[in-house]
């Protein structure tokens, strides 16, 4: 028994110095492996068994050979369970590896990197390669997904591990004290700061790296995630309570551009809010959120393929997109809604957008259509089309508090503003106010003038003329500015009853669901909408002070007292049509003159402009167009606020260059006077919206 004794110690000894000579012998081929494949200097420190099968490694460092003073990656003590058979039989096999106390530093300069070696290069294509189409994103995102994927361990935990990155743009600090892999599982903590933008996350989820297939939860811990690097780039502010990240798996195909990816997944999102000052005035907010995509991206192109689905509370829509970089940008899209209860749809709508409509309610379904393309080669190119349609739909409740949309068809408060924002004058809109004038009381000069050159199809469409806002897109993008509105009387009403002055784009987005919802509804006539227009809008300087103490010029009664010390009923054909020619740019109307009290040019273009139009619609007579005077007797109070200019105005009456401003939506909306085919959709024929004789 005793010699038995000797010799189990013996052959313990044996395999304890035969372990560690392997073990050594290992770590030597795991180093030249590392080496082989990526130019970097692997050290690591002094290794031996703790356990029967655990190793453990006091030190380890990466260095990359570009940069030999620049580490890469440090940690202060590593563990590995080892396969002892795998050792001896000369293929080692490690599991359940452990970092503690590690440093992944990554740095870039304006020339150079200590971190780029990871992502593999790929190999020189022998099919000729078209560059002027631009960066390959496809070839990009598969390179960094493979190299994510590629080197993610089966088994891994990591405790007290430091990231940061350092570039002359951007800094990232990424502190995690316990990150966990186990059988796929992902499990840990982190404290991010990007950008100076701090957040503390819960992530949690599982990954197959064979697969390149990943669900992974994201979470604020204490309170909700801000995105990263938004704020810097767009000046926009992102958060959220959770985010689900699922990626499904891709697909690589090397074809003549240098390779296409397709990748499948959805991001899901709860609480997202977003905010611009350029989107809305408030935060845009969605309790519940989801993209699933079938993305496809390729050299200079990127896609948002069919099977793609939005999902915006209870709104489910169906999106295909298409962007193009070079050889010019071009973009296409196409979006469909499934048919949405009426209440689920308006309950879905993000808060920030659409809540002046909140509180209203109706039956039947609404389904939503939009497509479009525009490439900025061929900016005349654009198209769009829009268009939300109701199924057995009726309104059994108009929203709430001032912005019940039925306000419109009894008296109701109006607040007009000034241009910083600031109230001018409150009054009513109806019979009470005895500045209020009906429709019949006003001349059909101005009625004629005023729909001619703001909205020739005021009585017969639906609130829009698509040809319109296609012609004003198009000028506004290639003047790089906004040159040239697009709106309807409908639309300008809205704006002016139901909407604040803030020029976002929430703001024009419920400003359209608001117009859809007055036309499609009935819920006021035509001529009462007119009726109100007419009585809201402003005529003059907002600081001119009447006897009563009443300030500014709002309103066809201030209007004609203003200008002309008549009634609205007693305007001549001259007069409606100055009146009408001010409308878009009111506080402009003292330079319409020049010394000798005469009409400006563009002015008097603009009259003939109009005149010719309404003849030819049979709204005037040619006597009235052809005995019209280019001239004005203002007899109101607005004389004294004119500027007639120093010299008289000397460019030719038949030069347009000044009227691009007045250019009617007829004209936009290419009339054709002669045509008997009115825009699709009309409600012509609707009791009480026929044109006025």
């Amino acid at each position: 028994m005793g010699s038995f004794a000797v010799l189990l110690l013996l052959a313990f000894a044996v395999f304890q110095w035969k372990r560690q000579q392997l073990l050594t012998y290992a770590l030597g081929e795991v180093k030249a492996k590392v080496e082989r494949k990526y130019p970097v200097i692997l050290t690591l420190g002094p290794a031996q068994f703790v356990g029967f099968k655990t190793v453990e490694i006091s030190g380890m460092s990466l260095v990359p050979r570009a940069t030999p003073t620049d580490t890469l990656l440090t940690a202060r003590r590593l563990q590995a369970s080892l396969s002892v058979r795998s050792l001896f039989a000369g293929r080692p096999v490690f599991s359940e590896l452990e970092i503690l106390t590690a440093r992944l530093t990554a740095r870039k300069t304006a020339t150079s990197n200590n971190y780029s070696f990871l992502v593999k290069k790929q190999k020189a294509s022998t099919v000729p390669v078209d560059t002027t189409k631009g960066t390959n994103y496809g070839l990009l995102l598969n390179q960094v997904l493979e190299a994510a994927f590629d080197n993610v361990p089966g088994q891994a935990r990591f405790r007290d591990f430091y990231v940061s990155y350092l570039s002359v743009r951007h800094t990232a600090f990424l502190n995690l004290p316990e990150l966990k892999i186990e059988d796929g599982d992902i499990s840990g903590r982190l404290t991010a700061n990007i950008d100076s933008v701090s957040n503390e996350l819960g992530i949690s989820g599982h990954i197959e790296p064979r697969d390149y297939a990943l669900t992974a939860r994201v979470y604020g811990v204490g309170g909700s995630v801000q995105l990263p690097y938004v704020p810097r780039r767009f000046g926009a502010m992102v958060s959220f309570d959770t985010v689900l990240v699922r990626l499904d798996g891709k697909d690589f195909e090397n074809n003549s551009t240098g390779g296409e990816l397709s990748v499948r997944g959805s991001v899901a999102a709860r609480n997202f809010s977003l905010y611009h000052p350029k989107l809305a005035a408030d935060e845009i907010e969605v309790k519940s959120g989801a993209l699933d995509f079938v993305a496809t991206l390729g050299r200079g192109t990127v896609a948002l393929e069919k099977g793609s689905q939005v999902t915006v509370n209870k709104i489910v829509m169906y999106p295909e997109i298409s962007v193009r970089m070079k050889p010019s940008r071009a973009i296409a899209i196409k979006v469909r809604s499934a048919e949405t209860q009426a209440n689920d749809f308006f309950s879905s709508l993000p808060t920030g957008i659409f809540d002046e409509v909140r509180g209203v309610q109706g039956t039947g379904t609404l389904t939503y259509s939009m497509s479009g393309s525009l490439d900025m080669a061929q900016v005349d190119s654009l198209r769009f089309d829009s268009r939300l349609q109701g199924k057995n739909f009726k309104l059994t409740s108009f929203g709430e508090g001032e912005q019940d949309l039925s306000k419109l068809n009894t008296a109701f408060q109006h607040t007009v503003y000034n241009d910083k924002g600031d109230s001018v004058r409150t009054f009513t809109v109806g019979p009470p106010n005895q500045d209020f004038v009906p429709y019949n009381d006003v001349s059909p000069y101005l009625i004629h003038a005023i729909t001619t050159a703001e909205d020739p199809r005021f009585f017969t469409h639906k609130g829009f003329m698509e040809k319109a806002f296609v012609k004003s897109a198009i000028q506004n993008i290639k003047e790089k500015r906004f040159a040239r509105g697009g709106s309807t009387l409908s639309m300008q009403l809205v704006k002016n009853v139901f909407l604040t002055r803030q020029k976002t784009v929430a703001r024009k987005v419920e400003e359209a669901l608001i117009v859809w919802l007055l036309e499609n509804t009935r819920i006021a006539s035509k001529q009462r909408m007119f009726e109100v227009y007419l009585n809201i809008i402003e005529w003059g300087p907002s600081k001119y002070r009447w006897p009563s103490g009443k300030r500014g010029v709002y309103g066809v009664k201030d209007a004609a007292l203003f200008y002309y010390g008549k009634r609205p009923s007693e305007l001549n054909l001259s007069e409606s049509l100055y009146l009408a020619s001010i409308i878009p740019k009111p506080k402009y109307s003292r330079y319409s003159f020049d010394a000798y009290g005469g009409l400006r040019s563009s002015t008097r273009y603009f009259f003939r402009l109009i005149a010719n139009i309404m003849v030819t619609r049979g709204l005037i007579r040619d006597a009235d167009r052809d005995n019209m005077p280019y001239s004005l007797s203002l007899n109101g109070p607005a004389r004294q606020f004119m500027n007639f200019a120093a010299r008289p105005d000397t460019t030719r009456v038949t030069a347009a260059a000044d009227s691009s401003q007045f250019e009617p939506l007829n004209l936009i909306d290419l009339l054709n006077t002669g045509a008997t085919t009115p825009d699709a959709g009309v409600n012509s024929g609707v009791p009480g919206v026929n044109p006025p004789k």
